[in-house]
């Protein structure tokens, strides 16, 4: 199947293929990444702009 689409490749058709492929190996990139973090650092991430225990730098200066 792919040896018919490298066959008849003419000029503008490699930039079609070459960023599919680029698009496809950051796609899977990103999914392992996604895939392998872990709960607890989703979990952190997650709770970052609800947290009330990290004092606000700009609540000091508007006061």
């Amino acid at each position: 199947m792919f040896k018919q689409f490298t066959e008849n490749i003419n000029g503008h058709q490699v930039y079609l293929l070459s960023s599919l492929g680029i698009f496809l190996v950051f796609f899977i990139v990103v999914a392992i990444i996604l895939f392998r973090l872990g709960k607890k650092h989703v979990d952190h991430m997650s709770a970052l702009p609800l947290s009330d225990n990290e004092t606000d730098p700009l609540k000091n200066v508007l006061q």
